[in-house]
């Protein structure tokens, strides 16, 4: 196993290239699919490796549950400085888990909390809440997903302002955005190197959506106007795994890519461009992420399996 199962803990990093160069250069589409598929991979991977420096720091701890067998010179050779690494795994591993589960909780209290307050409302798709505060997100559900959006809201944008902000929402619900900014937010709580592709992930998904919207409305200039008025004004949504009409963050990006001309669709960027090359690094880290994994874990698991006793 060797140091085969430190590099999936730091193998993250060959990423960071990609998660701002697919921004600029890809399709939004494109750049959320490829930015979600390495986070999520690189996150599982790194998670892994932390679970088998666990055995083996709880190995040695006195009173452990685990065989004697565990803690023999041939398990602790096979992991380079495995009473610093393994203990340290402990609490690393404890604290992933944990965060983890505290974003899972918080995103499925805010969910339902946000449902039971559409509760006497119409059945509609569209949900309009008498608040003047402004601010308006899509809502996805078991049975009926909804765009949510205030009095407040549609107050400060124009006819053609309100269709491009349902036109944005709707093109979250379809295309499932709340998915992608889940997984990447657990995926950075799992290893923290992955907050760059978070970070990236939340404003592809943005600009999937935005384009979406321009394409359905008929005007990229209405689509921009009412994410500009739209972000002066709102407060966000309520939790960052719900995608909004105007989330904090690089709104002037957004708008300037929307006064320019549409992206062009690609499926795979070329490997003699910029982002391409940064596209094949995240892919080869995250290949090699996964590969490194799987051979410390089949390693671990034979020779914990040839030190316990039948």
């Amino acid at each position: 196993m060797g140091v085969f199962v430190f590099l999936p803990l730091v193998l993250p990093l060959t990423a960071w290239p990609i998660a701002r160069l697919a921004e600029q250069r890809l399709h939004p589409r494109t750049a959320t699919r490829l930015l979600t598929g390495v986070t999520v991979v690189m996150a599982l991977c790194s998670t892994v490796c932390l679970g088998l420096l666990m055995v083996v720091g709880t190995a040695q701890l006195p009173g452990n549950p685990l065989p004697d067998g565990w803690s023999d010179p041939e398990v602790r050779e096979a992991v380079p400085y495995d009473e610093v690494a393994g203990k340290l795994a402990i609490p690393a591993l404890l604290a992933v888990l944990l965060t983890c589960g505290r974003t899972l909780r918080r995103h499925g209290l805010i969910r339902r909390r946000a449902h039971r307050a559409l509760a006497g409302l119409p059945g509609t798709q569209v949900a309009v809440l008498s608040d003047e505060v402004p601010y308006a997100y899509a809502l996805p559900g078991r049975r009926r997903d909804r765009v949510v959006v205030t009095t407040g809201m549609l107050s400060c944008l124009a006819p053609a302002e309100r269709r491009a902000l349902f036109a944005h929402e709707r093109a979250h619900l379809a295309a499932r955005h709340h998915r992608f900014l889940l997984a990447v937010q657990l995926a950075a709580r799992a290893n923290p190197f992955l907050l760059p592709l978070r970070t990236a992930v939340s404003y592809t998904t943005e600009r999937w959506a935005d384009e979406e919207a321009a394409r359905t409305v008929g005007s990229r200039r209405d689509v921009a106007c009412a994410i500009g008025k739209a972000a002066l004004v709102s407060r966000g949504t309520p939790a960052a795994t719900l995608a909004g009409f105007a989330e904090p963050g690089p709104v002037p990006r957004r708008v300037a890519a929307l006064l320019g001309p549409a992206p062009t669709l690609r499926s795979w960027p070329s490997v003699f461009t910029s982002v391409g090359l940064a596209a094949w690094g995240a892919a080869v880290g995250a290949a090699v992420s996964a590969l490194s994994s799987a051979n410390s874990a089949v390693t671990m698991v034979l020779i914990l399996h040839a030190a316990t006793p039948l």
